[in-house]
């Protein structure tokens, strides 16, 4: 698929738009920025561009071979929360605390995309590195019928014994499989983005150089998403899982 098509989809007028998303311009060019107030951890504030709002996720629009190609810049680097782009199937949608839109059933993750968490975040089922800062990244499982997340369910009232923690992050690692690359870079300075996702992988590319490039593919179809908010959430390898807001006491843009 033409990456242009790709981004079109994403602009305001042409998308689902949730939060304080509007066109700018800077250097007499015209650009599209996503901004959330400051504020203290006790709110949720999110600005979210998305092609699958109320959409099920059998028709989310995207199968491999598709490419994402975008320049992008934060407001400054190390910021509280996350943001990114890229490729997802929504699957924490259920209003259980974690971004998404629309009432689906939770279900495992698939993603394709860049994406920044700050310090708190720690989201890796196979990893004992810690999966923050920014990050090329993917996540892929070969089954996803959300009934498959049943044995969990019961689980997650022992996820603050560690021990339980541990063994229920080894069980998810068995059906979800991920990786990522972290990036030292300068975020708050533009750079151009491109990911390309194939049935046989996903290539990673910044500035015209491949960063990171992995056999793993997600199970399509997914949608596309452009978001930055101020959530975190954490299941460590030693079996620590947090999640909830953090304060951040300026604006924040992407």
């Amino acid at each position: 698929m033409d990456v242009n098509q790709v981004t079109k989809t994403l602009e305001p007028e042409t998308c689902h738009v949730f939060g304080q998303v509007k066109t700018d311009h800077e250097n007499g060019k015209p650009i599209t920025r996503l901004s959330i107030p400051a504020g203290e951890r006790s709110l949720y504030r999110i600005a979210q561009l998305d092609d699958y709002f109320n959409h099920p996720r059998r028709d989310f629009q995207y199968s491999p071979p598709v490419s994402l190609s975008l320049d992008a810049r934060v407001s400054a680097n190390g910021l509280p929360g996350t943001w990114g782009f890229g490729f997802w199937n929504d699957p924490f949608s259920a209003g259980i605390g974690i971004k998404g839109s629309g009432w689906r059933l939770p279900t495992f993750p698939q993603a394709a995309w860049f994406f920044y968490g700050s310090s708190a975040n720690d989201l890796s089922f196979n990893s004992n590195n810690a999966a923050n800062g920014l990050m090329a990244s993917v996540f892929a499982s070969p089954i996803s019928p959300s009934m498959l997340l049943t044995p969990v369910l019961p689980g997650i009232l022992l996820l603050p014994i560690r021990p339980a923690a541990r063994l229920i992050r080894r069980f998810i690692a068995r059906y979800v499989r991920d990786e990522f690359q972290k990036l030292d870079h300068d975020a708050s300075i533009w750079h151009t983005y491109h990911l390309s996702w194939l049935p046989d992988g996903v290539r990673y590319i910044v500035d015209g150089s491949q960063i990171f490039s992995t056999l793993l593919s997600p199970r399509p179809p997914l949608g596309l998403v452009i978001w930055i908010d101020n959530q975190f959430a954490a299941f460590s390898s030693k079996g620590c899982v947090s999640w909830g807001m953090e304060s951040n006491n300026d604006p924040t843009w992407l």
